[in-house]
């Protein structure tokens, strides 16, 4: 009788030592395998009620474009706007804003937001948030960014907006491409007087 209850604690033994069951062992590959996947592969596959015009298979870009663009924004608050001018391309920037479009190289460019900027005053971007992009089907990369702007004229006349622009780069990290989408602050109705 000792034999058999010595024979089964050996057994028992040995088998909670040898690690997990079958049943175990294919949850933890199952589970290795899904951590593997991209967030996108994990996700059923939609179909969308559109087909995108340019293109719906982005990722992640190059942190290194955010840094470049942030650094033209600080230029901008800053009204030294040359010290960005070699992150644009030389001889093929576009620019389209509040219904007005450049097209040209780079110095015109410039000249152009000088003059803007010029006419500013002080100027403070409150940035929101920044996204660097990857167009995966078509290899391109891209800046996304959100900002509140906040200028103030030489006669104290203050204005804000709220700004949205893609920033495209080409192969050489240099900007080539930018739409800037702006929202005006929605003006607040007067506040009703209380009679006594």
């Amino acid at each position: 009788m000792s034999k058999i209850i010595l024979f089964t604690t050996i057994a028992l033994l040995t088998a909670c030592n040898s690690g997990t069951s079958s049943a175990d062992k294919s949850t933890t590959e199952a589970s290795k395998a899904a951590d593997s996947m991209s967030p996108t592969e994990k996700q059923p596959a939609l179909s969308y009620p559109y087909t995108a015009d340019y293109s719906s298979d982005f990722e992640i870009g190059d942190a290194k474009n955010a840094q470049t663009l942030l650094e033209l924004y600080k230029n901008w608050d800053n009204n030294t706007l040359n010290n960005s001018k070699e992150a644009f391309a030389e001889n093929d920037t576009m620019f389209s804003a509040e219904g007005h479009m450049f097209a040209g190289p780079r110095d015109s460019f410039f000249m152009m937001a000088n003059k803007v900027r010029g006419e500013m005053g002080t100027v403070v971007d409150s940035v929101h948030a920044w996204v660097p992009l990857r167009t995966k089907d078509k290899k391109e990369q891209w800046v996304a960014i959100w900002t509140r702007e906040i200028s103030t004229n030489a006669k104290g006349v203050k204005k804000s907006k709220e700004l949205h622009e893609v920033w495209r780069f080409n192969d050489n990290g240099k900007i080539n491409l930018v739409y800037q989408y702006e929202q005006q602050p929605p003006k607040m109705p007067p506040m009703p007087m209380h009679k006594k």
